[in-house]
């Protein structure tokens, strides 16, 4: 790539004011089309342009590649009860199939269900899919998330995770309200997707009526085929026009920055409006600096390298900020979507044509050994490469800019990324399983099973918290816990609740708990003063736990004010969630039997409920200022986020251990240590809590 024009240079208007450095790119290869449906969709886009919206929403399924294999799709659905389907995200799969299937009549015996692996896709597919039916979303066609569902007894159509799916195994084992299930984006491979595999392919068989879709949009398909008794394979070719490669000359250190840098070349060096960018980055952090550092570069700059607008998309954004990068880009400006892996496949971006990939996505990934989940930044596979490739290709020939090199790209990247059930906690697994009737788990048909110590862990933990009893039978505690879609830990605490007659918090608390770390914000010129309204919920030096509540509950009493999270520095949005889900778990709490209940204030009553469940994330006080886990131990440290940072309890439960730069314990509570003989006998031994580092204590550590 050069950049500048000679007649730029000449009158002295290079670029140094974009960007201080250039990265140069080398042309590798061209992923070519696998369609000729390139021109066909040019044509009707063009031929639809100017007709009512309706009229252009139904040319634009028409220019999909989709419909041209509608009737051969529904005869091979017809003859046979699963079909793999291949096919390129952007060819239609997801919106289109089931409104055929609805078309032919599949949905007088019963709704068809659709799933999808992000919450994100599944509300904004079904939303699109409600437009084109011309039908009211909720109606016809609705969705359903985890704390959130938007369908009703008219629904024929529905969207959801796969976890939801999973939950309605529950109330309904062999899933007689639906004549045809498609786990779409089956590739993805999360960690519900792989059990409904096992699930839908058990229930396949003592359901001859009951079709089942298997779509994915790379070339696993054999392995799923296999799996599902030699199902026949039907491919879409996806509408992907040529994309042309580039890999950097040598590896780039900062790949941030490298990122930055190579979307403003692109903006200064390319026609405007002859396509957008399209940037993966890892996370929600990551996007926000990079938005931050585009805008800085870019201020004021806009009449000499035209308009370039920044839109950022992750799954904790508002809605309404979503929708934002689907808008169509005036053609005096530039678009740049700076996005996680959600664009990956989830979802579909008009008008990109050059693509931006790091190689890095954010991986979860847990040690049975220590119980500890790190969230890491690592290398993605060859399988996500390609994938993030496509997307430059969907509209008009593109380009993908990897800021790596061929060499990285041949021998260093996995061939496919690893499921998500080889390396996560599997303690709501094996409660789901157990609860829907599935007690021999070695033998359960997994596609890939996980590993042995994860599923042993699993089990101890569900022994220790008495939802399993000594023959691994679901006991009464086990049956209502499963009702809960949390954690089984946090299931237990609202369980237990009834016990210390604090019900009413529990539900406030674990509501809180659920929407993770995104409660405060600090903006970085008023750090101090967010950190003084955090630290004003912490009065009496309680708990993260407690503080939750003391937040949750002052919300409350201003009749769940705006204003009022503005000035302490709260995100609305994070508890307007935190409501929804509060509302369903109260009713969940009828469901199971257990009265709403309040300990007006007891907070001993309260720290003895967490404790209750949380007593195997138990931690002591080391000479150091460190921590030692009490089960298996380990040294951590209290996360520094937390009100209790400073004053070091000798005695702590806590939420989760996260591995970043240090093994941090996240929402941690201080307790007594002979509360962990009164609520867990069968787990501890007075040797256990027994004080033996008192003495040696440094001045002014946990005393208080």
């Amino acid at each position: 790539m050069k950049f500048g024009s000679e007649k730029r240079k000449k009158e002295g208007g290079d670029y140094d004011f974009v960007f201080d450095n250039q990265i140069e790119f080398i042309k590798h290869e061209v992923m070519n089309c696998t369609s000729c449906c390139g021109e066909a969709y040019g044509d009707s886009l063009e031929k639809s342009m100017g007709k009512s919206g309706f009229e252009k929403l139904q040319a634009d399924r028409r220019s999909l590649p989709v419909y041209s294999y509608r009737e051969e799709l529904l005869k091979a659905v017809e003859e046979h009860q699963v079909v793999i389907v291949v096919g390129e995200t952007g060819s239609g799969k997801t919106t289109q199939i089931p409104q055929y299937l609805h078309e032919a009549g599949y949905t007088r015996h019963g709704k068809i269900g659709c799933t999808q692996p992000r919450r994100v896709a599944a509300m904004s597919v079904s939303a699109r899919v409600s437009q084109e039916m011309g039908v009211k979303l909720g109606h016809e066609v609705g969705y359903s998330i985890r704390f959130e569902d938007c369908s009703s007894d008219k629904t024929v159509i529905k969207y959801m995770t796969d976890g939801m799916l999973l939950r309605e195994f529950l109330g309904e084992p062999d899933l007689s309200s639906y004549s045809v299930v498609m786990v779409d984006e089956a590739h993805e491979r999360t960690l519900s997707t792989d059990i409904l595999f096992g699930l839908v392919k058990d229930i396949a068989r003592s359901r001859p009526d009951l079709k089942l879709l298997i779509s994915s949009a790379t070339l696993d398909a054999k392995k799923f085929s296999d799996y599902f008794d030699c199902a026949p394979i039907f491919n879409i070719p996806g509408r992907r026009f040529p994309v042309e490669i580039n890999y950097t000359r040598a590896p780039e250190a900062d790949y941030l920055d490298a990122a930055i840098v190579t979307a403003l070349q692109i903006h200064v060096t390319r026609p405007l409006g002859d396509g957008d960018i399209l940037v993966f980055l890892t996370g929600q952090e990551e996007i926000e600096m990079a938005e931050e550092i585009l805008k800085r570069r870019t201020r004021g700059l806009g009449t000499k390298i035209g308009e370039l607008i920044i839109c950022p998309i992750y799954a904790n954004l508002p809605t309404e900020l979503q929708a934002k990068i689907f808008e169509p880009t005036p053609k005096s400006a530039r678009k740049v979507v700076l996005a996680t892996n959600i664009a990956e496949t989830s979802l579909t971006i008009d008008g990109i044509k050059y693509v931006i990939d790091p190689g890095f996505v954010k991986m979860k990934s847990y040690s049975p050994r220590t119980g500890m989940e790190s969230l890491l930044v690592t290398p993605i596979s060859k399988a996500s490469a390609n994938q993030r490739a496509g997307r430059a290709g969907r509209t008009g020939p593109g380009e993908c800019f990897r800021l790596y090199t061929s060499y990285n790209y041949q021998n260093d990247l996995e061939d496919n990324t690893v499921p998500e059930i080889q390396r996560t906690n599997l303690g709501n697994v094996v409660l789901n399983l157990k609860s829907l009737g599935i007690d021999d788990l070695v033998n359960f048909d997994f596609i890939d099973p996980p590993p042995e110590a994860s599923l042993l862990k699993a089990l101890e933990l569900l022994f220790a918290l008495s939802v399993l009893n000594k023959k691994g039978e679901l006991t009464k505690v086990g049956r209502k816990m499963a009702e809960f879609p949390l954690d089984p830990m946090l299931s237990k605490m609202i369980v237990a609740s009834e016990k210390y007659r604090c019900s009413d918090e529990m539900i406030s608390i674990a509501a809180m708990l659920s929407i993770g770390s995104s409660i405060f914000y600090r903006p970085k010129d008023k750090q101090v003063h967010a950190d003084n309204a955090r630290m004003n919920f912490y009065t009496g030096h309680v708990g993260d736990h407690i503080a939750l509540f003391r937040i949750y509950n002052s919300w409350k009493e201003t009749n769940f004010s705006t204003q009022w999270c503005y000035e302490n520095y709260i995100q609305v949005r994070s508890m307007k969630r935190a409501r929804d889900i509060r509302d369903q778990l109260e009713g969940l709490l009828e469901r199971v039997e257990i009265e709403v209940m309040s300990s007006s204030g007891d907070l001993e009553a309260i720290s003895k409920a967490i404790t209750s469940a949380y007593f195997p994330n138990c931690a002591r006080l080391q000479k150091n200022g460190s921590y030692t886990t009490l089960r298996h131990p380990q040294t951590v440290h209290i996360h520094p986020s937390s009100g209790l940072a400073q004053l070091l309890p000798r005695w702590i439960v806590y939420h989760e251990l996260v591995q970043t730069t240090k093994e941090y314990m996240r929402q941690v509570s201080e307790i007594k240590p002979e509360w962990l003989i009164d609520v867990a006998p069968h787990f501890y031994q007075l040797k256990d809590v027994e004080d033996t580092g008192s003495k040696k204590m440094p001045r002014g550590q946990g005393r208080r």
